[in-house]
């Protein structure tokens, strides 16, 4: 796809990454409430971050999916946002939160396409300033998850820095991540061995992980019942690969 969903949900669905440097969240969050100017941010920052040896049954989570007016984080924006409370067993979806936005950047006509979010939606919308107190609210003291790290961490962070002059930190479990650890480098079966065939490589994309899990197939492209989707993948990723006492630093980047 042209959106950049497409990493989540598109053909391929993304690429794995290798072994990466884990930070100390907890005290990476002490030192951001102490560095942060806006009160929101610093509040967010106060509530903390769980210690890498938390067991994952214990963790509050939020599961957040983003749509964005097009490809580039450098000049395109967010313009809807869905968030879902979970924790291992649970997904609070009454406590969901979901938000159309009206983006300072033109509205890609493709990606229009794609998440169906038009001018006249987005003409009596908020800008992306006037939810920041309910978005890190839903937020603090959770740990974040999504399916494809790399679209929520960036374009959220060029979102507070253009309106605050401040970027966002926060860790993140990465669904995307955790199939691609099981999937990208699995190598041929017996068979194809045998026969000398190589393997192609199997989509780690939102709507195919879920298939291998038995899920239900949603409608992609909606940040909310995307922000479900991943939450729910989640659990079942954890329920048949990780025990319920798996630390985060196993899960989170």
């Amino acid at each position: 796809m042209l959106h950049l969903g497409d990493l989540r949900n598109g053909p391929g669905g993304g690429r794995g990454r290798g072994a990466v440097a884990v930070p100390d969240w907890h005290a990476r969050f002490i030192e951001l409430a102490a560095a942060a100017r806006d009160p929101h941010l610093r509040s967010f920052y106060a509530a903390g971050a769980a210690t890498g040896d938390t067991p994952v049954r214990d963790v509050p989570m939020v599961a957040i999916d983003v749509e964005t007016s097009g490809l580039e984080p450098a000049h395109d924006e967010i313009v809807s946002i869905g968030v879902v409370p979970m924790t291992l067993t649970r997904i609070a979806s009454s406590a969901s939160r979901y938000w159309v936005l009206r983006p300072r950047a033109r509205l890609n006509p493709e990606s229009v396409v794609i998440h169906a979010i038009t001018h006249a939606r987005i003409e009596a919308a908020p800008d992306f300033c006037a939810i920041i107190d309910e978005l890190l609210s839903a937020l603090a003291g959770r740990v974040v998850v999504v399916h494809c790290r790399e679209i929520e961490r960036t374009f959220l962070e060029r979102a507070f820095k253009t309106r605050i002059g401040e970027g966002i930190e926060f860790p993140v479990i990465d669904t995307m991540e955790l199939e691609a650890r099981l999937h990208r480098h699995a190598g041929p079966g017996l068979l194809a061995r045998f026969f000398g065939r190589k393997a192609a490589p199997r989509s780690i994309r939102l709507a195919d992980s879920r298939e291998r899990y038995r899920l239900p197939r949603y409608r992609a492209h909606h940040a909310l019942i995307d922000a479900l989707a991943t939450a729910e993948l989640l659990q079942a990723q954890l329920a048949h690969r990780f025990a319920p006492d798996t630390p985060l630093h196993m899960l989170w980047r």
